[in-house]
This record gives C-alpha cells, sequence and structure tokens, in this order.
C-alpha cells in the first residue's frame, strides 16, 4: 500500500512538472512551426530577389543553401533555449564538432572555399570555353566542390575548385572578339612581297573578320627551312574558329596558284671522303 502511495506520489510531481513544463513545449513547438514557415518566406524572398538582378545561377544557388543552413541552425537554437536548455554549451558542442569535422575534411574544405570564390569572383561562367592545367572544355555545371567541364572530344572532366581556384585559368569566351596568329612558310625562293599581298588580300575579302583591327601579315621568322609568315586577324568569337580553318585551307590554295611552294622540313647532307683527303 505504502509503494502506490509512493508511486503515486511520484507520478502527481511529474505530472505537475509535466504541467508547468507544457507552455513552454507548446511555445517551441509553435515558434519551430512559425519560424520554419518564415524561412521558407525569406528564402522564397531572397530566390526572387537574385533572379530578377540576374545573378549567376550557381552563385544564387550557392547562397540560398547557405541563408537556408544559417537560418535552420538559428531557430533551432532559439528553440532550444526556450525549451530551457543552455544553449552557450549547445553552441559550444557545435563549435567543437565543426571544428573535428574541419580537420577531417580539409581537402573538402579547400575544395568548398574554392568554389566560394570561384562563384563570387566569377573567373568564368555557365557555357565559358576555358583551359587550366592543359585541360580544356566547355563549362557544363559549377558546384561547391567541384567544376565540371565538356571537352572538345565530348567527354567529361571534373576539376575540384581547390585546385581550380589556386591555377592559372584561361577563359577564350571572356572577350567578345578573338585574335588569330596563323604561321605560314614559305621558300627562301619565293616572293616575300606577293606572299604578303596574297594572304592579306584573302583577309579582306572574308566578312566575317574585323576590320578594325585590321588584319595583317608579317615576316616572324628566317627558319631553317622557310621564310614564315604570321598571319593575324580579329574576329568575333562565335565564329572565330570558322574563319580560322577557313583561312589556313584557302591559304595554301591561293599561294600555290601563284606560284610560291610551302616547303617541307628539310636537310642539306655533305658528304666527305676522309680516306681521299688523307692521300690513302
Amino acid at each position: 500500500m505504502e509503494e502506490i502511495t509512493n508511486i503515486k506520489t511520484i507520478s502527481e510531481e511529474y505530472f505537475k512538472e509535466f504541467l508547468g513544463f507544457l507552455p513552454d513545449l507548446l511555445g517551441a513547438l509553435l515558434w519551430l512551426v512559425i519560424g520554419w514557415w518564415i524561412i521558407k518566406i525569406v528564402v522564397r524572398y531572397l530566390k526572387k530577389f537574385f533572379t530578377k538582378r540576374n545573378h549567376d545561377p550557381a552563385l544564387t544557388k550557392f547562397l540560398l543553401t547557405l541563408a537556408n543552413g544559417a537560418l535552420v541552425v538559428l531557430l533551432l537554437i532559439s528553440v532550444v533555449g526556450m525549451l530551457g536548455i543552455e544553449t552557450t554549451s549547445f553552441i559550444a558542442i557545435l563549435g567543437a564538432a565543426g571544428l573535428a569535422i574541419g580537420l577531417a575534411l580539409q581537402g573538402s574544405l579547400s575544395n568548398f572555399a574554392g568554389g566560394v570564390l570561384i562563384l563570387l569572383l566569377k573567373p568564368f561562367k555557365l557555357g565559358d570555353w576555358i583551359e587550366v592545367n592543359g585541360i580544356s572544355g566547355s563549362v557544363k555545371d559549377i558546384s561547391m566542390f567541384y567544376t565540371k567541364l565538356n571537352t572538345f572530344g565530348n567527354q567529361l572532366a571534373i576539376i575540384p575548385n581547390g585546385e581550380l581556384s589556386n591555377e592559372n585559368i584561361i577563359n577564350y569566351s571572356a572577350e567578345e572578339k578573338r585574335r588569330d596568329s596563323i604561321t605560314i612558310g614559305i621558300s627562301y625562293d619565293s616572293n616575300i612581297k606577293l606572299a604578303k599581298d596574297t594572304l592579306l588580300e584573302l583577309l579582306k575579302e572574308q566578312k566575317d573578320i574585323l576590320e578594325d583591327p585590321a588584319p595583317a601579315v608579317v615576316v616572324t621568322e628566317l627558319g631553317d627551312s622557310s621564310v614564315n609568315l604570321s598571319v593575324r586577324f580579329w574576329a568575333n568569337i562565335d565564329i572565330f574558329w570558322d574563319c580560322h580553318w577557313y583561312t589556313i585551307e584557302e591559304a595554301k590554295t591561293r599561294l600555290e596558284a601563284a606560284g610560291i611552294s610551302i616547303p617541307f622540313p628539310q636537310r642539306d647532307v655533305h658528304l666527305f671522303n676522309h680516306s681521299k683527303e688523307s692521300g690513302q
């Protein structure tokens, strides 16, 4: 009988404590629901804000994810505080856990930091043709840890952002126009002025080659087997390669028609009879 009385007393005490804790619990749950709703509204507003200002899609996605994560963490900390749990120790535990995770994932954090730098500084954007570490291709995707390139042969190159942010990058799509320099060798017996005039006429005939800056043909080197001419012109980036390939093919045809030969590498070999020179 005494045990039943003790159990009843304990139950009543716990029930009273539960009733006293119930308002805090209901308030915390209510704030959790309201806070979650507010976070969704804030994230939706930020998404509209970035969309109206034509921000980079990858940067927008990263900022929205970061903002959503930060707001959720703050909401959870405030809910824990409403339940009467000491938030100072809770934050310290989160900090220690974050430090341990950071030490274990140094490489991933380096890639993450590189992704942040790429998205903020924008050395390239989706669709740009870039070259880095001997790998060139069109930028297909920029994530927080890796950048994906679609190469000329339609292979997928995945480059860590940590490495990408610390290497020299050539962005071939950054400017609207691009200069070409094609080296063409002619024989030493050929007329240099005629060759230059022929090539320059070829450049001026192409409507896609820009008149300003003006195209030019200059002698750049007296090589071992040829006089090397540099055919230089400017073209808009979207039709640059069409002009490049056409100029190379047509240059050979025009030079041959003008009687100018394009030599292949050759050597003059002289043989000496040493036995005859020594009188044997």
